[in-house]
């Protein structure tokens, strides 16, 4: 079980990235949140097998057609308590 934190950055935000962001880690059965920034990046974190949250963070590389992966910041997380599934969280 790992837990990763990743920050996306283009254009993210209006072309449906966070919604099918969480479609592809409840298709992997990864666990955790997604949430816009007010900065205009796309903040999540993934829990669960590694393989899972690697296959996650591939997709999120690339993103839904619509939108354009800048960059994107992939990093250990803190430890989080496990979470009971994968949700969509308000912007911050």
């Amino acid at each position: 079980m790992v837990t990763r934190q990743i920050r996306v950055s283009g254009r993210v935000q209006g072309v449906g990235y966070r919604a099918l962001l969480r479609h592809a880690a409840r298709k992997h059965g990864v666990v955790g949140w997604v949430r816009n920034r007010t900065d205009g990046t796309v903040e999540a974190v993934l829990q669960g097998p590694r393989e899972a949250v690697d296959a996650v963070i591939a997709w999120a590389r690339h993103g839904p057609p619509g939108s354009l992966v800048n960059k994107l910041e992939d990093s250990a997380a803190e430890s989080e308590p496990a979470h009971a599934r994968f949700e969509i969280r308000p912007t911050v």
